[in-house]
Formats: C-alpha cells, structure tokens, sequence
C-alpha cells in the first residue's frame, strides 16, 4: 500500500519544473489567442518600470519556436536542478532570474526588450557546473561530477555559442549572466541549512 506514495513522493520534486514549463505554455497559448501581445511586459533595459520583466520576462516568449527550443532544455536542466528538492528548484530559479536579468537590464543597449527562458537555462547550466565546486555537507562530489560532466557534453558546446557567438537578436547578456546568477547559486548554496541555535531559558 505504501508503493504509491514513495513513488508520488520520490516525483514530487520534478513537478517544479514541469509546472514552470507548463505556465510558459499557458501564457504563449493565451498570447498567441487574445489580442495584442504580452511580451511588452518583459524586460526592457534601462527602463526602470520595466524591472517586474525580471520575473515575467523568462515566462515570455517571442514565438512559439522560441519556446519550443527552449523546453527541452529547460526540462532536462531543470529537473537536474530539482534531484535537491523543490525548494531549491525554485530558489536557483529565482536568484538566476534577478540575477541573469540584472545583467541584461544594465548590458544591453537602452530599450531593448529582453524575452524567454534562456536566462533560466543557462542558469541551471551554470548551477550544475559549478555544484561540483561547492557541493556542501554531506554531498555526493562524484554524482555531481558525473551530472556535470553529461550536462557538458549534452550542452557545453550550445552555451559557449550562445554566450561568444549568439546570433543578431540573441541576448547574449541573458545568456551569460544567466549562467552567473547559476554559479552565484551553486556558491550560495554550499552552505546548506544553517544548524538552529540554542535557545536558553
């Protein structure tokens, strides 16, 4: 009887992912039906009443190519994310989003509208690889040299493209310090838990 709900369980971190994954389509879905365009709400450099698009711009898609190629990646990174619970799913997501989307708001040239989940799958990218530096107590250095090592060869080459060589209309900027803002993570997070004080009477 108890089979079930160890498997619910062992699963429940990778619906983090999948429910962020499944926003983006729900919001591109109802972009693409109702009139005008929900992406003049993403992130528009130098702009400072632009500054919600750090958190609704990687919800924002320019097309729906662009989404797509953006869900893969972000469901395989993202749930590599999540193997460490929930939790820290969705802490790494919200210091890459800051993060990435800081750097972008600051580098890019003035007005530009920055869109997609990119800055979040770079910074998974970022957060995976640099894990194996700054593991924490009692982590696995091996299983994350292993994950990192798989997320190198799967994706290195497509980061490095899309930081050095991105193409007109790419923002590298979101690239990159998407990728910062996930090393910025991985470092945070190798402190673990803070152990709780002792509390005297």
């Amino acid at each position: 009887m108890n089979a079930p709900a160890t498997r619910r369980s062992s699963a429940g971190p990778f619906l983090a992912p999948v429910l962020l994954l499944a926003l983006m389509w729900a919001i591109h879905l109802a972009d693409a039906l109702l009139p005008g365009s929900f992406t003049g709400w993403g992130l528009r450099s130098w702009d400072p009443a632009s500054l919600p698009g750090l958190v609704l711009g990687p919800l924002l898609h320019a097309s729906w190519m662009h989404l797509i190629s953006n869900t893969l990646p972000l469901l395989v990174l993202g749930c590599l994310v999540a193997v460490e619970g929930a939790g820290r799913f969705w802490a790494v997501t919200a210091v890459v989003a800051v993060v990435g989307g800081a750097g972008t708001w600051l580098l890019n040239d003035p007005g530009t509208l920055t869109v997609g989940a990119s800055v979040l799958v770079f910074g998974y990218f970022g957060y995976i690889v640099l894990r194996v530096f700054a593991p924490g107590p009692g982590a696995h250095r091996i299983a994350y040299a292993a994950i990192a090592l798989i997320v190198l060869v799967l994706y290195g080459t497509t980061v490095l493209t899309g930081i050095f060589g991105a193409a007109a209309g790419v923002s590298w900027q979101a690239h990159l310090f998407g990728a910062v803002g996930g090393g910025i993570a991985a470092l945070a997070a190798r402190r673990g838990p803070r152990a709780p004080r002792e509390i005297r009477a």
